[in-house]
C-alpha cells in the first residue's frame, strides 16, 4: 500500500482549523462588490498550494479567480478538483499518470481531457449559488475503494483509509469508525478514484491517525 502523506509534502503548509492544507480554483465566484454570487465560475477547477514563490492573490478581488479552501486532498478531490498543474506540478503528473495507467489509454490524458471528465462527473446542470442538490454521486463496493475515497453515509462524508472511516469536519477528520461494508454512496469522483486506485498518493490532514 502506498505511504499516505499526512503532512504537506513542501514544508510551508500548515493546518489551520479555519482554513485547511490547501486552496482552490473555480474560477471568480463575487460580483463587483465582494459578495459571493456563484458556485463556479470556470469549469477548471483546480486545488493549490497555500504559499507558492511568494505571489500574494485577493480573497475578493471582482473579475479574479476567487480562493477557497479544503481541509486536505481528500475533501478537494471529493469536491470535485484536481491538482494544480503549476504549483503543484509533481501531484499533478501522479494524478495525470494514475487517471491514464486506469484507463489504459495510450498515451496520457491531457489537462483539458482530464477537466472535461470531472465536469460531467461531479453535478448536473444547473446554476445558482447552492448547488448540493445538483451534486452527483455513485454506487461501489466500500471494499473496493481506494484510501483517500470520500464516501456518504447518513447524509455524512466519512474518509475511508485502511480499514477505518472517519467523518468530515472543518478542523480535521473525525468520529473515526470501521470502512463500511457492501455498497456505498461515493461522493469523489470516478476519475479522482482512478487516480487514487492508479498510485496517486493524497496529502491528508494530520487528523487521519
Amino acid at each position: 500500500m502506498p505511504r499516505r502523506n499526512r503532512v504537506d509534502p513542501w514544508g510551508d503548509l500548515r493546518a489551520d482549523a479555519a482554513r485547511g492544507l490547501f486552496t482552490g480554483n473555480r474560477g471568480c465566484l463575487v460580483d463587483d462588490q465582494g459578495a459571493v454570487v456563484r458556485h463556479h465560475g470556470s469549469a477548471l477547477w483546480i486545488v493549490c498550494r497555500t504559499s507558492f514563490r511568494g505571489w500574494r492573490h485577493p480573497l475578493d478581488a471582482p473579475r479574479r479567480w476567487t480562493p477557497i479552501f479544503f481541509l486536505d486532498d481528500a475533501v478537494a478531490l471529493a469536491a470535485g478538483h484536481r491538482p494544480c498543474a503549476t504549483c503543484r506540478r509533481g501531484d499533478y503528473l501522479s494524478y495525470r499518470d494514475a487517471v491514464s495507467t486506469e484507463l489504459g489509454t495510450a498515451e496520457p490524458l491531457l489537462a483539458k481531457q482530464l477537466d472535461a471528465r470531472l465536469v460531467v462527473e461531479r453535478h448536473r446542470r444547473g446554476r445558482g449559488f447552492e448547488r448540493a442538490g445538483d451534486r452527483l454521486t455513485w454506487t461501489a463496493g466500500a471494499e473496493e475503494l481506494p484510501d483517500g475515497t470520500v464516501i456518504v453515509v447518513e447524509k455524512v462524508p466519512r474518509l475511508v483509509v485502511g480499514d477505518r472511516s472517519w467523518a468530515f469536519g472543518f478542523g480535521g477528520w473525525q468520529d473515526t469508525a470501521p470502512r463500511p461494508a457492501g455498497a456505498v454512496t461515493v461522493l469523489t469522483p470516478p476519475t479522482s478514484v482512478a487516480a487514487l486506485r492508479g498510485g496517486f498518493v493524497p496529502t491528508l490532514h494530520p487528523s487521519v491517525q
